[in-house]
């Protein structure tokens, strides 16, 4: 009989163990590769000023999303042929690439010239060819702002001069402001937005662009996911601009993947609806607050504490995985776990803030209308999470209770062993900012 249990326990655990590692590598499957072209900012921003002739296009991008693909080919043991307004050099066998000041004197307006290929505006059906009106180029961290009309504007009022750029400034750290003219017959009420580049840089999927258009009444602001390869319409609809950033909420919360660890381990820790609520309550309370508070700025200001809330995300999700293993009982003090899952909120909260705050200014127009907007994206992509696990362990607790444990075990394993492999990098980078 001890050798039949010990059998039986033996296969439980293998199938635990097997389930986990799974986990494990789905999760590593999801690594991309580099490349060449670094990319130290993905947010592009678009304010479009109406004029009585027609369409001022603002807009800031990265300047690798203009220039990657145009990197010349590679003759034998050569460098490859620079791209426009690049040069090229080897450090540390790695090729890297930097802005040319003295291509930029020599063409001020040309890497604008770029933009204006690149970008596609569409009014009744056409494409409409703009001119470029005035061209800057700054180092990222010293570039003017952007947030509103007036400030690009600004931005783009002085004389550009590209010999006050910092010396050796890579490509991945420089942003590129152009003014483009686009001359109508008539007022522009709807138009769409595109581009024709595709760079192939890391993470351009997930570039955040910021659409803002300037009309009659408030401005409209928009968001748009990804490299805008698909038209974007843009109108002067209200309910329009907040559908984008209720999307974009819900598609930060599904491709942050410790977000997403973290409220699946809630829920396969928590076996009774009552409790699934609490938790989930806490959660939602939590992060709310601090999205808010993170995004105003109200939290410290050190290069530490960045890497010391993602440490504590990290840390969040083992807690969370531990609590699977409680058997949803919350260790018989519901209260108690309600409130530890809203001070993980917290946590999880200025996780949130800190991308909002890359993709929108507190100065930009209608702040508070994007906020609620994307916290209730988050709190969607949230329950879509739930709905997508609850009912189907519900289903496995009540017809099968053995595949229940040992899913539910298997998967508390792999997120904990994730959560123990980020707690580990997170905290060397804390440590770096400390030292």
């Amino acid at each position: 009989m001890l050798k039949f249990l010990q059998m039986r326990m033996t296969r439980r655990w293998f199938a635990v163990f097997v389930l986990s590692t799974a986990l494990m590598v789905a999760f590593g499957m999801t690594t991309k590769v580099g490349a060449h072209f670094l990319l130290n900012l993905n947010v592009r921003i678009y304010h479009i000023e109406h004029v009585q002739d027609g369409l001022i296009v603002h807009m800031r991008t990265p300047m690798p999303y203009l220039v990657a693909d145009k990197l010349g080919n590679t003759d034998g043991d050569a460098l490859p042929a620079p791209a426009p307004f690049t040069t090229n050099a080897m450090m540390d066998d790695q090729l890297v690439h930097f802005v040319d000041p003295a291509s930029l004197t020599a063409d001020p307006l040309g890497i604008g010239q770029i933009a204006e290929t690149s970008l596609v505006l569409l009014f009744d059906g056409k494409r409409q060819r703009g001119t470029v009106e005035a061209v800057e180029v700054s180092a990222i961290g010293k570039e003017p702002a952007f947030a509103t009309l007036d400030e690009a504007q600004l931005a783009l009022a002085t004389t550009f001069e590209p010999s006050n750029l910092p010396k050796d400034l890579f490509v991945g750290d420089a942003v590129v402001d152009v003014s483009i003219r686009y001359t109508t017959h008539g007022y522009v009420d709807a138009y769409t937005l595109a581009s024709q580049v595709d760079p192939g840089l890391p993470e351009q999927d997930k570039t955040a662009n910021l659409i803002l258009d300037y009309g009659p009444g408030e401005p409209k602001v928009s968001r748009a996911r990804g490299l805008l390869l698909e038209p974007v319409e843009v109108s002067r609809s209200r309910i329009s601009a907040i559908v984008t950033f209720v999307w974009e909420g819900i598609h930060h919360i599904l491709e942050g993947l410790d977000h997403v660890l973290f409220v699946v381990c809630l829920v396969l820790g928590a076996q009774t609806l009552r409790s699934l609520l609490g938790r989930v309550t806490g959660f939602t309370i939590g992060h709310s607050v601090t999205l808010v508070l993170g995004f105003f700025g109200f939290v410290p200001k050190g290069e530490w504490f960045v890497p010391a809330v993602e440490t504590g995300i990290a840390i969040s999700i083992i807690y969370a995985g531990i609590l699977i293993f409680r058997n949803g009982n919350d260790g018989g003090n519901g209260r108690k776990v309600f409130v530890v899952t809203l001070l993980l909120g917290l946590l999880h909260g200025l996780g949130f803030s800190f991308v909002l705050h890359d993709i929108l200014q507190v100065s930009s127009p209608n702040i508070w209308q994007s906020l609620l907007a994307f916290n209730i994206g988050v709190e969607l992509g949230q329950v879509f999470i739930v709905l997508a696990i609850w009912p189907l362990f519900a289903v496995l607790k009540t017809q099968a209770p053995r595949l229940d444990v040992i899913t539910r075990n298997g998967a508390a394993i792999g997120c904990i062993a994730i959560a123990l492999m980020w707690s580990f990098e997170r905290t060397a980078q804390l440590v770096a900012t400390l030292g």
